[in-house]
């Protein structure tokens, strides 16, 4: 497997295993619809949670949030919109980045940004 794609589904387990701790329920991870994709959907109380995850092994090419796109976060939006669809009875939706540093010699670092307006 690439390394950078060992990297992704390593932060997506970290990131599920984050928000489970932090008392969130997992309803599905790598959700699909055409040709956009959710890492994460979640849900804590009556709020359901579009999460993307973004992972690096350093900060070499900058924190892992900011390698987020204006036509990323659009891809999301249009996921979010085909789930709520398929899913009507989620009223209230919210945006979320949690980026994730690694570091063999740390734990790794989690950066939660909740409610990220585009």
């Amino acid at each position: 497997m690439l390394h950078h794609l060992h990297t992704g589904k390593m932060g997506e387990q970290l990131a599920a295993n984050y928000l489970y701790e932090a008392g969130y329920t997992i309803l599905h991870r790598n959700w699909r619809h055409r040709h956009w994709e959710v890492d994460i959907i979640a849900c804590r109380g009556n709020r359901l949670h579009f999460v993307e995850v973004k992972t690096r092994q350093n900060l070499s090419y900058g924190l892992p949030e900011e390698s987020i796109t204006k036509e990323k976060m659009q891809h999301l939006r249009n996921a979010a919109e085909a789930y709520q669809y398929l899913h009507p009875q989620w009223q209230y939706l919210q945006f979320d980045v949690l980026a994730i540093t690694l570091n063999n010699q740390q734990a790794a670092a989690f950066f939660l940004i909740e409610d990220v307006y585009f």
